[in-house]
C-alpha cells in the first residue's frame, strides 16, 4: 500500500478511477514513496472485488493475489533493465549489474501487451519507474505509443526529474506533483521502523522518508560520515586519497556527488539565508566556512556539481570524477577577498 503521508494525493487520484487519463505522470522528489502509491493505484485498477468504496485494492480477490504475486497479466512493470558484464577479475562470468537506463526494446515488448484484449476484462496497465531512466530512443517509441493510446490501456509514469522527459511525452499525461511528506509523519515512520536518530537521517535526505532509510545502511552512513568530515574540514581534505577512498568502496556516484551537492547547498544557504537544510547537526562547521567563502564562486562550483550528478551514470571514470569535484571543492571555498 502507499504511505501515510499520501493520503490526500491517494484521494485525489481514487477520486473516480474510472475516469482517468491514459496517462498519468508521478513527480516529486526521490524517497517519499511515489512508486508505492502509484502501485497501489494500478493494483486497484485491477481488483476484481467489485467495491468502489475507498477505492482501494481489496487484497483478497483474484486480481489482487496475481498482482501481489508480481504475475498479474493485465499488468507491467518498466525499469531499467541489466546490461551483460564481461568476465569478471577471476576469470568467471560476472554477474548481471543494473543498468540505469529504460531501453527500446523494453518499451517494445509493450506492443504486444496494450494492443490485444485484457486477460481479465479489464484494463491493461504499464508502470514506468523512473520515466527519466527511457534512453531517447525508448523515449520516442513510447510517445507513439501515447500520441495513439489502444483502448483501455493505462500508462502511469514516475519521475523524480520530470524536466528531463520529452515535453512531448509530459504533455500527453496528467501530471501529479507529489510534495515531500511533512516532519511530523516522516519522523513518525522512520522511528516505527526502529530508525536510531531519525531527525538527522530525515534532514540528511532532505525530507524524504524512503531515502532516509536508505541511507541509513551502515556501510552506507559511515561512507558518507566520512566524506562529510573531510569537507567540514578542508585543511585536511587530500582530494586524491579520498577519489582514491571512494573509488574503492564501490559507492554509487549519484549518491557521492548528492552528499556532495547538499553540503555545498547548505554552505549557500546559510552564506545567504541564514538557512541549514541538509546537515543541522554539522551547523557549526558550516558556520564556519560560510562565513569567510565567496558566495558567486561557490553557485559557480554547485552549477558543475549539478552537472556532474546529471552525469553520475555514464561510463566515465568514477576516481578522475570524484578528484575533479574535490579540488573544485577546495577552489570554491577559498576565502573571499
Amino acid at each position: 500500500m502507499y504511505f501515510p503521508w499520501h493520503d490526500a494525493q491517494w484521494r485525489l487520484l481514487s477520486a473516480d478511477l474510472n475516469r482517468l487519463p491514459h496517462a498519468l505522470l508521478l513527480t516529486g522528489e526521490a524517497g517519499i514513496g511515489k512508486r508505492a502509491l502509484a502501485q497501489t493505484l494500478a493494483k486497484a485498477l485491477l481488483c476484481e472485488s467489485g467495491t468502489a468504496d475507498a477505492a482501494k485494492p481489496c487484497g483478497r480477490c483474484e486480481g489482487c493475489h496475481w498482482f501481489d504475486a508480481g504475475n498479474h497479466p493485465d499488468f507491467r512493470l518498466l525499469a531499467p533493465a541489466a546490461d551483460e558484464a564481461g568476465d569478471d577479475e577471476e576469470g568467471g562470468k560476472a554477474k548481471k549489474k543494473p543498468s540505469q537506463y529504460i531501453t527500446i526494446d523494453q518499451i517494445r515488448e509493450l506492443a504486444d501487451f496494450v494492443n490485444i484484449s485484457s486477460h481479465r476484462a479489464g484494463r491493461r496497465i504499464t508502470l514506468i519507474a523512473p520515466a527519466e531512466a527511457m534512453n531517447v530512443a525508448a523515449a520516442n517509441a513510447l510517445l507513439k505509443t501515447l500520441e495513439e493510446p489502444p483502448a483501455d490501456a493505462l500508462f502511469i509514469l514516475v519521475s523524480h526529474h520530470w524536466r528531463r522527459l520529452l515535453p512531448t511525452i509530459v504533455s500527453r499525461c496528467r501530471r501529479y506533483a507529489m510534495p515531500v511528506p511533512a516532519e511530523a509523519p516522516a519522523l513518525a515512520w522512520l522511528e516505527a521502523q526502529g530508525l536510531a536518530h531519525a531527525a538527522d537521517h530525515l534532514a540528511h535526505a532532505g525530507g524524504a522518508p524512503l531515502l532516509a532509510l536508505a541511507e541509513a545502511d551502515h556501510d552506507l552512513m559511515v561512507a558518507r560520515k566520512e566524506l562529510i568530515a573531510e569537507l567540514a574540514a578542508p585543511r585536511q581534505l587530500e582530494p586524491l586519497a579520498t577519489a582514491e577512498r571512494l573509488d574503492r568502496q564501490k559507492l554509487d556516484p549519484a549518491e557521492v556527488i548528492d552528499w556532495l551537492a547538499r553540503w555545498v547547498f547548505d554552505l549557500a544557504g546559510l552564506s545567504l539565508a541564514d538557512k541549514i537544510r541538509y546537515y543541522p547537526d554539522k551547523r557549526q562547521s558550516v558556520a564556519e566556512l560560510a562565513s569567510r567563502l565567496d558566495p558567486i564562486r561557490l553557485m559557480r562550483y554547485a552549477d558543475s556539481v549539478r552537472e556532474a550528478r546529471a552525469l553520475a551514470h555514464h561510463p566515465l571514470n568514477n576516481r578522475l570524477v570524484y578528484e575533479q569535484l574535490l579540488f573544485g571543492y577546495l577552489q570554491a571555498i577559498r576565502p573571499a577577498r
